[in-house]
């Protein structure tokens, strides 16, 4: 082959109190990478993907995963990228992941496959840690698909886990962004020791509930107590929305990774539909606007359009 495309999905990066260590992955929108080769070496940028993004490889997600595969895999061929957005910018969806994922199973696939997934996810991760920090809670689930557990970066190790079977997600976007390092910024260096015991507790409640299929208590442990209230503040219109959401019926509504996409867990189509329409109220009562969007767990991930 001598031209590509690969999609990766969209992702949900701490799913509440998993921060930096659980994502999942989401149907739908997702970030789309062509690659061609080219004569010379090295990648070089037809289509940032957006007005913003830099055409400078060396500061772009997809190229520089592209890359990282080349220089794994021992190629110096030369490649041209076009990236189409289809995930929000500093949206809180995992969009630079996406990209670097995109960007990482291009290049593979069109090399003929020479690198297994944790050579995939240490090329996607190496173009995130510049572009967004060092953490694989989007990429994983964008790469694999499903709920992903980080149970390490150095040496890494992600577990895939079982998905509730009735797990229906409502994303609501409201119309401003959140920057990802400020976002990251905002993380307090140090918490309690109480605040501590309570996180532990909810991410081994997720595990267990994703085990058991057990859908009301995967929302309840939808709690966190460290991202969150640190957060909060910089998200007009998040903490209206959520207490709307939960009184509609949602089991669980926390912050999609760094913002300003939130994000509530139902089971029913029904409740779906008017935890929807509560997060678009409670969001309208502080003069925000917002989109939302009704979605399912990608269980695949990253795929090669042919």
């Amino acid at each position: 082959m001598n031209r590509v495309r690969a999609y990766a999905p969209g992702s949900i990066g701490n799913v509440g109190p998993g921060l930096d260590i659980l994502g999942l992955a989401l149907r739908g929108a997702g970030d789309t990478v062509t690659l061609a080769q080219r004569p010379g070496r090295g990648v070089e940028v037809k289509d940032p993907g957006h007005p913003t993004l830099p055409k400078d490889p060396a500061h772009h997600a997809s190229a520089l995963a592209a890359a990282a595969v080349l220089r794994r895999a021992g190629s110096r061929i030369g490649l041209s990228l076009w990236l189409k957005k289809g995930l929000p910018l500093s949206g809180g969806q995992g969009g630079s992941a996406a990209s670097a994922v995109a960007g990482a199973v291009a290049a593979n696939a069109l090399l003929g496959g020479p690198l297994d997934r944790v050579a995939l996810l240490e090329s996607a991760l190496e173009a995130e840690s510049v572009v967004a920090g060092r953490h694989l809670d989007n990429i994983a689930p964008a790469l694999l698909g499903g709920l992903i557990l980080v149970r390490s970066l150095d040496p890494l190790d992600v577990i895939q886990l079982p998905v509730p079977r009735r797990l229906r997600i409502v994303l609501a976007i409201p119309d401003y962004r959140l920057d990802t390092r400020r976002g990251r910024a905002a993380l307090p260096n140090v918490v309690s020791r109480a605040v501590a015991i309570h996180q532990a507790a909810q991410v081994a409640a997720l595990v267990a509930a994703a085990a058991a299929d057990d859908l009301s208590l995967f929302g309840r442990a939808i709690d966190d107590r460290i991202a969150e209230p640190a957060r909060t503040p910089l998200l007009p219109g998040f903490a209206a929305a959520k207490r709307a959401a939960l009184r509609a019926g949602a089991l669980g509504c926390s912050i999609s990774g760094s913002g300003p996409t939130a994000f509530a867990v139902v089971g029913a189509r029904d409740a779906a539909a008017a935890v929807a329409r509560a997060l678009i109220r409670g969001y309208r009562r502080d003069g925000i606007s917002c989109e939302t969007r009704i979605t399912t767990p990608d269980p695949v991930g990253a795929k090669v359009i042919r």
